[in-house]
């Protein structure tokens, strides 16, 4: 087993345990704790992939913006006493179960009969994940969706201060 395999496995696990642990935690703020070692372990992972730019984007982005976005939001919530909140078992929760044991049956059955990884056919994967791939690509075959979405976030930024904004009378 190679060093990169390792890792890969190492961080895997990391990040499926971290994401496990954070939906059966009954406190958010523990919650949000186990879902920046989440992001951070996804980080590592695209850092394994020799994807840099996305792993430091993901770090950036989701474990310090993001996060500090939903901490906010569970302090300004003030959940208090977890009494009030609990759920009974539903047919819902019994049919999303009873899919979610079907779901890891069918990876189990595929990683038992998997015969290895298959060759690497990614010759140009450590210039794939630089800044200036990712630019340039950006800026030539994907011109025009950026262009989209841009508009699309200057319109959300205008609704959102139309909305916000307090009529004084």
């Amino acid at each position: 087993m190679t060093i990169e395999s390792f890792l890969f496995y190492f961080l895997g696990t990391i990040s499926v345990g971290s994401a496990l642990m954070m939906v059966t935690r009954r406190n958010p703020v523990i919650a949000a704790l186990y879902l920046i070692l989440n992001f951070f372990a996804l980080g590592g992972l695209y850092l394994s992939l020799h994807a840099q730019f996305i792993a430091f984007i993901q770090i950036l982005v989701y474990a310090g913006a993001i996060m500090v976005l939903f901490l906010f939001v569970i302090m300004l919530l003030n959940l208090g006493d977890a009494k009030g909140l609990k759920e009974r078992i539903s047919l819902k929760k019994m049919i999303a179960g009873g899919l979610s044991l079907g779901l890891l049956m069918e990876l189990l059955y595929i990683l038992g009969f998997a015969k290895g990884l298959p060759p690497s056919q990614f010759d140009k994967a450590t210039e794939i994940g630089t800044v200036e791939y990712i630019g340039s690509q950006l800026f030539t075959k994907f011109l025009f969706p950026f262009e989209v979405t841009s508009i699309l976030l200057l319109a959300a930024i205008v609704g959102a201060v139309v909305l916000a904004k307090k009529t004084l009378r």
